[in-house]
């Protein structure tokens, strides 16, 4: 698979401590193991010259506390608070000047932040979306962005979860309604 990278935009979903260290509270070894793969693309997706988004997934300590019904912390527990060393990026993948970083509140990377902007003002027609997890943050942002007429291209051997089935049913319902699936030996930025 050929993307031309003025048009493209690598999205890193959430690889932060809380979901990829040991230490983390939502930790997932497939989540760690995604690490590497990842840092592999931003490397490849630097040197073709394609844009590079990381995501975080930050919470503020009472972002629940008036919740109706929608309450991330009943449903997992604290995680990724604020200012916390669980909601850093990890050490492995470190934003360059210009990589855009987008501190997210929910699971899709879209709502109540600046990334469809950013994408458009680049020019950007072309999502390669990779992190974890799976069937959450990435599945939700990947649909996001296939719904504003972005190309989501999920690199499945790039992608954290926490059961395999959950990884296969997000890269399957991806694949069936509004994206594109494939690994990086397959991907090519040029």
């Amino acid at each position: 698979m050929e993307l031309d990278p003025s048009q493209t935009a690598l999205v890193v979903v959430d690889m932060q401590n809380g979901f990829c260290h040991p230490d983390g509270s939502l930790y997932a070894p497939d989540s760690e193991s995604a690490v590497d793969p990842c840092a592999e693309l931003v490397e490849r997706a630097r040197e073709a010259g394609a844009s590079v988004v990381f995501t975080r997934d930050v919470h503020p300590p009472e972002q629940f506390d008036d919740a109706h019904y929608y309450d991330e912390f009943e449903r997992w527990g604290e995680h990724v608070v604020e200012g916390s060393w669980e909601a850093e990026l990890v050490a492995d993948l470190d934003p360059a000047d210009e990589d855009l970083v987008v501190v997210k509140h929910t699971y899709d990377a879209f709502y109540q932040t600046e990334l469809d902007g950013w994408l458009d003002a680049h020019g950007i027609k072309d999502l390669v979306i990779c992190g974890t997890l799976a069937n959450v943050c990435v599945l939700h942002t990947a649909s996001s962005a296939g719904l504003r007429d972005y190309r989501p291209v999920l690199v499945e051997d790039a992608i954290g979860f926490i059961e395999a089935d959950h990884r296969e049913y997000a890269l399957e319902h991806a694949d069936w309604l509004f994206g594109e699936v494939t690994d990086r030996a397959a991907l090519d930025f040029a």
